[in-house]
């Protein structure tokens, strides 16, 4: 069994922060139903289609991982009759997803006043750039956009660099993260009030969460932070260094770690008394991360993570996706499962990152076709028969 088993989620949701947050729906165990137009389906069915590295049976890397564990039905929201037909869906179904422009629902007639006028235990959410209220909520955003107004990246890069994004496009990731978390919220609270509600996600907002207390730092001083590389600044030494194989991480948190780390790299320079404490280590940062680089270069990366694991000295290597995904601790996780083609063969692909110990069913069905499943959800969810099924498919309106 999992969690959300018997929650039905209607999915509009196209490119990345929408599917992603509604795959977190899937993965929970939600009957999501993706809603895609006739004959072109959702955007990213195309993206990377063509591409003989990056897909399989002509299905795109970004399709297949965002949209395991859904159905595909297949109606014209653009049609009145498909408009009224998705409302029958609305009376069945618990939440209604969608990243959409603002005002897009609204022009539609599907926005969260008129489907709670259909269904009153309706949940709406929808992500946008910049949410649905104040000064620019009509502004266009895509990932980087919010990356860039929202702080994070002016302290990503090299002192003195150009600002940096991040290398996953955290400004999406987090808008359906988000998106997610706050569905779960109003499920629960639908279950004192009886009411359904909406909610309002702006990936800006999702941005401006996450510098967390880097922005209460800023507000108590005044003093806008600087990108530090991948130093710290408070912890010394909490850096990458390089050593003869690979790029390894050491981070030192607190004295006891610097007595256990001079165990480790035997330098005279270091067991300096000023530096038993993080004043001394801090005011001296350059010299102590320039030092431990030098003793870093003379051995592998191997050599170096196992004596500092045997001195339980944080540590870890700067993985690549290769290395990253065939980590032992990923693996017994199943941080790494295999998702089946429609069409046959399957792919491996990131799992769910939450479990529960109860209501955990950890199971992955194959993305769908366009349209795989439009007469399933039709005669199961609205009773519809076949002559009714082809009636509407004849008139458009279906796919």
């Amino acid at each position: 069994m999992k969690a959300l088993q018997g929650i039905v989620v209607l999915d509009l949701t196209h490119m990345l922060s929408g599917p992603y947050g509604t795959m977190l729906l899937a993965d929970m165990g939600a009957d999501t139903i993706k809603i895609e137009p006739p004959g072109t389906g959702e955007g990213t069915r195309k993206l990377l289609a063509a591409d003989p590295q990056y897909s399989l049976h002509g299905m795109g890397a970004y399709f297949l991982t965002l949209n395991r564990n859904k159905r595909s039905a297949c109606i014209d929201l653009k049609a009145p009759a498909g408009v009224e037909l998705f409302y029958e869906l609305v009376k069945k179904a618990d939440v209604v997803f969608d990243n959409f422009s603002v005002g897009v629902t609204r022009r539609l007639r599907i926005d969260h006043d008129a489907l709670s006028r259909v269904n009153p235990r309706i949940i709406t959410c929808s992500v946008t750039g910049f949410g649905e209220t104040g000064p620019g909520t009509d502004r266009p955003a895509f990932d980087q956009v919010v990356q860039g107004m929202g702080g994070g990246m002016s302290i990503t890069g090299y002192p003195g660099g150009e600002p940096l994004r991040a290398g996953i496009p955290i400004g999406d990731l987090a808008g359906g993260m988000f998106g997610a978390m706050g569905v779960l919220e109003a499920l629960v609270a639908r279950q004192t009030t009886g009411r359904g509600q909406h909610v309002d996600i702006s990936m800006l907002d999702c941005q401006v969460s996450l510098l967390n207390y880097m922005a209460t730092m800023y507000s108590l001083s005044g003093i806008d932070p600087v990108p530090l590389g991948n130093g710290h600044f408070v912890h010394v030494p909490y850096n990458s260094f390089r050593t003869r194989t690979q790029y390894i991480i050491i981070a030192v948190i607190g004295d006891i770690f610097w007595q256990n780390l001079l165990e480790v790299i035997d330098d005279p320079e270091l067991r300096r008394e000023k530096y038993l404490t993080q004043p001394g280590r801090y005011e001296e940062r350059e010299f102590i991360n320039a030092r431990i680089q030098e003793v870093l270069l003379s051995e592998t990366a191997d050599y170096w993570l196992k004596a500092l694991r045997a001195k339980r000295i944080p540590c870890a290597p700067v993985n690549r996706f290769s290395e990253a995904l065939n980590d032992p601790q990923v693996r017994a996780r199943n941080m790494v499962v295999r998702v089946r083609h429609p069409l046959g063969g399957d792919v491996e692909m990131p799992g769910n990152p939450v479990k529960l110990s109860d209501t955990f069913e950890d199971t992955y069905s194959a993305p769908p076709l366009l349209g795989q499943h439009t007469d399933d959800v039709l005669r199961d969810m609205l009773g519809l028969d076949s002559a009714r099924i082809g009636a509407l498919r004849t008139n458009g309106v279906i796919g």
